[in-house]
């Protein structure tokens, strides 16, 4: 048998490459997660094991094989098949989350606020690799970037805020568009499920980062309500644990299908899931990362 052909490396963008800071801290605290950037002349690689967001929106065989590891996963990690429209909605979830952390991390660390279409992002799901080509980025005027070519200085905070927001739908709206007859669900859904995974990927990368109560302000100026085409606002509440401590929740805007595989649970942030039973599953957690 044949060995199996490794995955080519994207040529890399050069040193001065306004992102390369953002993504290599992500890239340090995220285990399996490895955000590449290529060049602005280079294509995103294609074949042996990467595939395009492009190819995603256009719904055809390079989705099937993107959700033929979805399909996987799901019998590996729970001895059971799981139907059509759910690996769909998780393959969609698992991408777009990642997707909106090359924009946010950015954003969220450097004030600074990438541009790029779905032809410009691949992803190598076995090897945890995503590769990205920013067509343009904004950021503030005081920003020593903003002399860079691609640059665009917008005014004020709430300007870089409305360009996060666009930036993360210009990309995701054809991926929705592909995924959604897999998924069986309508717009207004498929947007819930963007703005949890814009909001929810954010918060996880900032636990990581050591910068959760930042974050969750960050988000919720971003995403105060119903933004369009989002569909609800960050939701965070404060909980109290045991001893009054406080405890970070939100609730999301779409439901994952999770129940579907395992029908006695429900996520921490499902809407059905009490606040008794946020505190205890918060509180373990938390005593968890503690000893570990």
């Amino acid at each position: 048998m044949p060995a199996p052909a490794l995955a080519p490396a994207p040529v890399l963008a050069p040193p001065a490459s306004p992102l390369a800071d953002a993504y290599a801290r992500l890239t340090a605290v995220y285990e399996g997660l490895r955000v590449e950037e290529h060049a602005a002349h280079a294509p995103a690689p294609r074949g042996a094991g990467w595939i395009g967001a492009d190819e995603l929106a256009a719904g055809g065989p390079a989705l099937d094989a993107f959700l033929a590891w979805d399909r996987a996963q799901v019998l590996k990690d729970y001895g059971r098949e799981a139907r059509p429209d759910v690996v769909a909605t998780f393959g969609l979830h698992r991408y777009a989350w990642r997707a909106c952390l090359l924009t946010t991390v950015p954003w969220f660390l450097d004030r600074r606020v990438p541009r790029f279409g779905p032809a410009d992002a691949a992803v190598h799901r076995p090897l945890g690799r995503i590769s990205v080509r920013a067509e343009s980025f904004a950021c503030l005027p005081d920003d020593p970037a903003a002399v860079l070519p691609g640059a665009r200085v917008v005014p004020d905070g709430e300007a870089l805020r409305a360009e996060v927001r666009a930036a993360v739908a210009q990309h995701l709206e054809p991926v929705l568009d592909g995924f959604g007859p897999r998924t069986r669900r309508r717009q207004r859904a498929l947007w819930g499920l963007a703005t949890d995974s814009l909001v929810a990927g954010l918060w996880y990368a900032a636990k990581l980062l050591d910068e959760e109560p930042r974050a969750i302000a960050e988000l919720q100026a971003l995403l105060p309500g119903a933004t369009a085409p989002y569909t609800g606002g960050a939701g965070f509440r404060t909980l109290a644990g045991p001893d009054g401590e406080p405890l970070a929740t939100r609730d999301r805007v779409s439901c994952c299908l999770f129940y579907t595989i395992r029908p006695e649970e429900t996520c921490v942030t499902c809407p059905r899931t009490c606040d008794v039973d946020r505190v205890t599953r918060l509180t373990a957690r938390a005593a968890a990362a503690a000893t570990g």
